[in-house]
């Protein structure tokens, strides 16, 4: 495997986002990951200490626009994969009947505008022929909810995904980039639960296996093994 590949990590200071970036690391990526507040992300300190210079840490709240900008100034060099990995659950007991007002903006703005916005902004700094891929989930699938439940991120994720096909389908299609949205299983982390089956390690094995694989000009939605999810 080649050590020049090149991969920027949105949001990485804990869970999937950690593993990705460890994963990566392992495997001869260098990788430039980002956090809300670096000076507490253990994890990715000590990442960047074992690296030997492989990882650099940046700032960014996906939220905040400005940090955004800052992000972009700073950059350096192209990227060979771009992965969102912005993502919230939101409040565990709103439905469409009782949600409020600001915690569906928050969700929405959260899971489904700022990864786009990101991808948008980010764009130059993608090679041509890279990949962008997002962190979707199996609940966001219209065709595989058979259960209901879980209606705020359930259309959080959707809309992201509807996003994406439209980022798909212009920006990176002159581009060739393949686009991603990618669901990485019921994992055991903080948005998942100690009762969730997979654990980080396998699920990012799997994702990065995926990203590795996966070339060309288009647009997938799969989970962690592969496997196509119906949108």
């Amino acid at each position: 495997m080649s050590t020049s590949r090149k991969a920027l990590m949105i949001g990485a200071s804990r869970g999937l986002g950690l593993g990705l970036t460890a994963e990566l690391l392992t495997r001869g990526w260098n990788v430039v990951a980002t956090a809300r507040d670096p000076a507490s992300a253990d994890g990715l300190k000590q990442l960047a200490a074992r690296s030997g210079e492989k990882l650099q840490v940046e700032r960014m709240d996906v939220d905040r626009s400005a940090d955004l900008d800052a992000l972009v100034s700073r950059l350096a060099g192209r990227f060979d994969l771009l992965f969102v990995n912005a993502g919230i659950s939101g409040p565990p007991d709103e439905t469409a009947l009782n949600a409020t007002r600001e915690g569906l903006a928050q969700i929405m703005w959260t899971n489904s505008l700022a990864p786009i916005r990101i991808a948008q902004r980010l764009l130059p700094h993608i090679v041509d022929g890279g990949t962008v891929a997002f962190m979707s989930s199996i609940l966001g699938s219209i065709g595989e909810n058979t259960s209901g439940g879980y209606d705020l991120y359930r259309i959080s994720k959707a809309s992201l995904n509807m996003l994406a096909r439209g980022f798909a389908a212009t920006s990176a299609r002159d581009r060739k980039l393949t686009v991603l949205n990618l669901h990485p299983g019921w994992v055991r982390t903080d948005m998942g639960g100690p009762s969730a089956p997979l654990g980080i390690e396998e699920s990012v094995r799997g994702l990065v296996n995926v990203l590795e694989t996966q070339h060309g000009a288009k647009h997938l939605y799969l989970d962690y093994k592969g496997r196509e999810i119906p949108w």
